[in-house]
């Protein structure tokens, strides 16, 4: 069973980050008035969980990892699904959350759906977030905020690019998708995600995305960040198609008590305070 934190509502300056997805979870910790990561931590799953296996996951964390024990003062929870899409703030309607859905996702009418505004491009980011996730959280801390990944994703590449005069391709990697953002000239002209197994599959995707953009692969200007480095065969498969490769930074201020694996990992986690 759950153990409930009776003490939620103390003063502290300590706050938590939690990103779930059906093939793994993480979470940090910042204490705020040190501007501090107190803790990193990634869960890989050995295989895809449907929402109750996660839901058993996230319980067994927080009754065995001990800070998660403490009280926080923000909880802050991304979701990670290819559920999701973007429409024009000019276009949105929030009784049509359903229909904007249902033409590039799977969902069921019993699903409940979610949106985020992306401020900085004037779009919405329509989504359905894991009410299981969602119902546990609150039962826990109270009140919380949550998001979709890509809401992060594009809001924080946004402003790194919010100045710049060319085109980037940016992707994102996970163990199993990836996402591409491509921004021109600061501002969004693409974003979509892949899930992919071999390496093959992850040179395809990025090719016939460039493709579609008419975007020279001799020339274009590629960024990964995430779960990857220079050691690993993406990152060769990649470099072989498409000449100008660098890897990204998050950008961010904090003090860490243990450094990240790269100043590119963790990007959407470590942005989400």
């Amino acid at each position: 069973m759950a153990q409930t934190n009776k003490n939620y509502n103390k003063l502290t300056n300590l706050e938590l980050s939690i990103q779930i997805s059906l093939s793994g979870l993480s979470f940090c910790t910042l204490q705020r008035d040190t501007k501090t990561i107190t803790q990193i931590q990634n869960i890989n799953f050995e295989k895809k969980l449907n929402p109750f296996e996660l839901l058993d996951k996230l319980i067994h964390l927080f009754n065995t990892e001990s800070s998660l024990q403490n009280s926080f003062s923000n909880v802050n929870v991304i979701h990670i699904n290819e559920l999701s899409t973007i429409v024009p703030k000019p276009l949105f309607k929030e009784d049509c959350l359903a229909d904007y859905l249902k033409f590039n996702s799977k969902i069921l009418k019993s699903d409940f759906i979610a949106f985020d505004a992306i401020d900085s491009n004037d779009t919405v980011n329509i989504y359905v977030p894991y009410v299981n996730i969602n119902n546990f959280i609150y039962d826990k801390f109270g009140s919380f905020t949550y998001k979709h990944f890509s809401t992060i994703l594009i809001e924080r590449i946004l402003f790194i690019e919010k100045n710049t005069d060319n085109t980037k391709v940016y992707v994102n990697v996970n163990k199993t998708h990836f996402e591409i953002i491509v921004v021109e000239k600061g501002k969004l002209i693409l974003y979509n995600t892949f899930e992919y197994t071999t390496k093959e599959d992850f040179i395809y995707y990025i090719l016939f995305t460039a493709e579609q953009l008419k975007l020279n692969p001799e020339t274009l200007h590629l960024i990964l960040i995430g779960n990857i480095n220079k050691d690993d065969k993406f990152y060769s498969i990649t470099y072989k198609y498409i000449r100008h490769i660098s890897f990204g930074k998050r950008l961010d201020d904090y003090n860490y008590l243990e450094s990240p694996a790269t100043n590119y990992s963790n990007f959407t986690l470590l942005q989400s305070f």
